[in-house]
């Protein structure tokens, strides 16, 4: 069985949304706190939450299945997350196999999602299993061992898209129309509500 990490990116400062948009509830559960279910329900293991110096609250969320990673350098860019999470899971599990890297914002990625890039990477054997819509490739996203060394040697302001369109030989594709809805403003946030089911 093959051993999945799971690195959640969680240190934006949320500048365009006004507050710390990991922390606003849908239907009784924080963005942050979906996002870790989802994961741990993929059978993630182990799983990194990295966040910001500055957001004490999430210190608070029940994390008791995750490691917080404090990036203090989070201001510089995505890269220097990225950076932090991945080198977090290789110093807890050497032998860990493949990351998924996963955002708060993106409220329709579910466990399912998640399993279902883990299946495609089985069925593929691909380095990289990214999710595509919006005519681009991005996130959730995951990477085998062999892309550790590129994830560990982004630029700071560089995400993982960069390393995904570099060889599209190496990338297996997974069809995920809603990934194109994230919340980057309050706008956004209010859209999606009305877009959600009321389940």
């Amino acid at each position: 069985m093959a051993k999945v990490a799971a690195v959640i990116l969680a240190a934006g400062g949320s500048s365009r949304f006004g507050k710390p948009k990991q922390l606003i509830e849908l239907r009784g559960k924080t963005l942050l706190g979906r996002i870790l279910d989802a994961a741990t329900e993929a059978n993630c293991s182990p799983i990194a939450v990295v966040i910001s110096e500055a957001m004490i609250e999430v210190r608070k969320l029940e994390t008791t299945n995750a490691t917080v990673v404090e990036n203090e350098n989070w201001q510089r860019g995505i890269g220097t997350s990225i950076r932090a999470g991945v080198q977090s899971v290789i110093n807890h599990t050497p032998d860990v196999d493949a990351i998924v890297l996963l955002v708060c914002d993106q409220p329709f990625v579910d466990a399912f999602r998640i399993k279902q890039l883990i299946a495609l990477r089985a069925q593929t054997v691909k380095s990289i299993v990214a999710s595509s819509y919006a005519n681009t490739l991005g996130v959730p996203a995951l990477f085998g061992r062999s892309c550790f060394p590129e994830l560990l040697a982004l630029d700071d302001e560089s995400g993982a898209k960069a390393i995904i369109l570099s060889n599209p030989e190496r990338v297996a594709e997974l069809p995920f129309p809603q990934g194109e809805i994230d919340i980057d403003t309050m706008e956004d946030w209010e859209e999606f509500k009305t877009l959600e089911p009321s389940t």
